[in-house]
């Protein structure tokens, strides 16, 4: 097997499953155990493996009780340094899970984590929204998510036909 698909193989076998041993994947790619872990630690070396999380739902059983927000934030891209700057900056605070640089409307995708709607109101109102080179943000809170990484997040509701008798 070619080494560049063998890294594509891996990575995708790792990002279903981040805790798939070394024999697994090795057993799932006809390869050996320690070609498979000698590659994981060049990527990991490399920065192509940045490290590993857990997905953990979130209805309440988890007990994180956290607040989450998708907010699209409009800039002023700045001469010779485009996005990165502002992005940079945005990404620094603590509240700030994900940065992403999108098109449409806005330039820029956050998904912001925080204790309560009013913390994470004080945040865009406090720290993001005065951030030199912002221009808008517009704010939507996460009431229930679906699907995360690849993984459906809620039980598929079973609805029992009705029996239609003339």
């Amino acid at each position: 097997m070619k080494t560049k698909n063998l890294r594509n193989d891996v990575l995708e076998l790792l990002q279903r499953n981040a805790r798939m041993s070394d024999q697994e994947i090795a057993d799932r790619l006809r390869s050996t155990p320690a070609a498979i872990k000698a590659l994981i630690a060049e990527m990991q070396k490399d920065g192509t493996i940045l490290g590993f999380s857990t997905l953990v739902r979130e209805d309440g059983k988890s007990g994180t009780g956290k607040v989450k927000a998708i907010i699209e934030v409009a800039v002023q891209p700045e001469r010779d340094a485009g996005y990165d700057r502002i992005a940079r900056a945005i990404g620094n605070f603590p509240e700030v899970r994900t940065v992403y640089l999108v098109s449409g409307k806005s330039d820029f995708q956050l998904e912001v984590v925080g204790d309560s709607l009013q913390e994470v109101a004080e945040f865009v109102a406090a720290k993001l929204s005065p951030l030199d080179g912002v221009r808008s943000t517009a704010t939507y809170f996460l009431l229930k998510k679906f699907k995360e990484a690849g993984f459906a997040l809620t039980e598929e509701e079973k609805h029992e036909r009705l029996k239609v008798v003339p």
